[in-house]
């Protein structure tokens, strides 16, 4: 079977399957939740523009994360509305992974390569009519709450993805596990080769966070009851992962079971090192910066007025952007935004530690700014949290409160790939506000740097290999990372509206050609070390041909 629509480069000729629980390929194929999908996606995309031969492996969820509406009082409602995709191919391919001593079946589907621009996808479903319905349900939601069902789904993403790839005859090389969901397809392959070194010849590994929350772990009984494992016997799962506890944990159980892992920015590398270091038998952790497509993701507008040196125009399609910004923040909140006004934007996925609402900490400086009538500020703010998450959404429904008194805070909902693309396009200021040393990388900085808009930041991630303070960013001072989080999050708020007070508000009022200069900057410096061209490359020369 013919996977791909063009001519692979023998540069990249090895063959690599990419094992990732979402991918945000487009807004009309909703199977991702936020920063994982949105990195998979464009991987996917620049192995297309570098003719590279991967393809990626994934699940068709029914219902994919969840669409993020109002209830009556405006407070964020999760809502499951089933999908359907007529522009997947049927592969006519079934396969059987035994989930709890039941034999599931596992349904291929293809996103051929010429429909939106990236390496070909094979989606895995369970819902179909050959299965029960519980069996059915496997794969109806991202992340489902339910542990046994989530357990389920990682064994038939890396159980059943292997067993796909081999009814289509495809001879792979290297398997990638995009974070540690997709560890079981180490245990189909070690049933092939009954041995681990062959085994770890053709895995590689990312890990993508240093929350506890990220690495997952289980009961390793529970695991085995449901087919996590392949059928292993449990001693012998013990004796190649060397656990010998009760719990498993998924990212060391991958650690132990490839060739080489990556982090995704230097500094999570030197994070995720020392996280790890005192795993035995664990594989060298090199590091990879995470990037984004700057095809898909930047203006054609401002990049023609960036290569033509043409601020006028750059300023003017700037505005542009933001009205057409503001025209989502009209209709989804009544409210009429000024496009002459600093506009910032806070918007990723609601998690305690990434800190949603520092900015508003110091309550009585954060309304002084959004209320005075000489040089204010404009907030938006965005993003899906865990919809069983209650601390998560009591986060997002306390902004949506506050905002209904004051006419120039917002906060929307519908955070997918079509509004990231206008909240990145129509922002002055990007926010980004994690807990020092708690982000792995942070690319929606990234994709809000190709557009202009400045990154404000404290100096994880991704921002130390690119911020240029007050030249091409903005960054937060250090922090003692070993103090409470009460004390970090009172510095870096008075830290952060410091900065907005002393630095970026006066730039952007008094002095509009050092802000365009910044802003060029930004445009410039950020292609390209941080485009997903250059990460693309490097999995090939440090992770795959290694």
């Amino acid at each position: 079977m013919r996977l791909h629509n063009y001519d692979i480069d023998p540069k990249y000729g090895k063959s690599i399957a990419y094992f990732s629980m979402e991918f945000a390929i487009h807004q009309a194929l909703k199977i991702y939740s936020g920063g994982l999908g949105f990195l998979a996606g464009s991987h996917m995309r620049s192995a297309y523009d570098l003719r590279q031969n991967m393809l990626g492996v994934g699940i068709l969820w029914s219902y994919g994360y969840y669409d993020q509406t109002r209830h009556e009082d405006r407070s964020l409602k999760p809502e499951f509305i089933r999908k359907h995709y007529h522009f997947l191919v049927d592969m006519n391919i079934k396969v059987a992974v035994t989930i709890h001593s039941q034999q599931v079946w596992v349904k291929a589907f293809l996103l051929p390569s010429d429909v939106f621009e990236s390496a070909p996808l094979i989606l895995l479903s369970t819902d179909i009519e050959e299965n029960d319905f519980l069996s059915r349900t496997i794969t109806h939601k991202l992340y489902d709450a339910n542990e046994e069902t989530r357990i389920s789904q990682e064994a038939i993403l890396g159980i059943g993805g292997v067993k796909v790839l081999e009814q289509i005859n495809r001879k792979t090389d290297i398997y990638h596990m995009n974070e540690g969901h997709a560890l079981p397809l180490v245990y189909e392959l070690y049933n092939k080769f009954r041995n681990m070194d062959e085994v770890k010849k053709r895995v590689v590994f990312t890990t993508h966070t240093p929350e506890a929350a990220g690495n997952e772990e289980h009961n390793i009984y529970q695991l085995h009851k449901f087919g996590f494992f392949n059928g292993i016997d449990l001693d012998e799962v013990r004796r190649i992962s060397m656990m010998d506890g009760d719990t498993f944990n998924l990212t060391v159980g991958a650690l132990r079971s490839v060739k080489i892992a990556n982090a995704v920015s230097r500094f999570h590398g030197e994070v995720a090192n020392r996280m790890w270091k005192d795993t035995e038998g664990k594989s060298e952790i090199t590091y990879i910066t995470n990037a984004q497509n700057h095809r898909f993701w930047q203006d054609s507008g401002l990049i023609k007025a960036l290569a033509d040196r043409d601020d006028e125009e750059l300023i003017m399609r700037k505005k542009h952007l933001k009205r057409r910004l503001f025209d989502i923040v009209a209709d989804q909140t009544g409210k009429v935004f000024d496009p002459d006004v600093l506009t910032i934007v806070w918007a990723r996925r609601f998690a305690e530690y990434k800190r949603p609402g520092l900015l508003k900490q110091d309550f009585q400086r954060f309304e002084e700014l959004i209320t005075r009538s000489d040089k204010p500020i404009q907030v938006i703010w965005a993003g899906k949290p865990y919809p069983f998450d209650v601390n998560a959404m009591n986060a997002f429904n306390e902004l949506v409160y506050i905002s209904r008194h004051y006419k120039r805070m917002a906060v929307l909902v519908g955070y997918e790939l079509e509004l990231s693309f206008m909240m990145k396009k129509g922002s002055d200021v990007w926010l980004n506000t994690p807990r020092i040393s708690r982000e792995a990388s942070g690319t929606s900085g990234m994709t809000a740097s190709m557009n202009g808009s400045i990154h404000l930041s404290v100096d994880d991630g991704w921002h130390p290999e690119f911020a240029k303070d007050g030249i091409n960013a903005f960054t937060l001072p250090p922090l003692d990372h070993n103090i409470s989080s009460e004390e970090m999050d009172r510095l870096d708020n008075k830290h952060l509206l410091d900065i907005l007070e002393d630095q970026i508000i006066p730039v952007y009022y008094n002095d509009p050609d050092k802000w365009t200069e910044i802003m060029k900057n930004a445009m410039n410096d950020v292609i390209p070390a941080f485009d997903s061209d250059r990460m693309a490359d490097e999995y090939y020369s440090l992770m795959y041909n290694s």
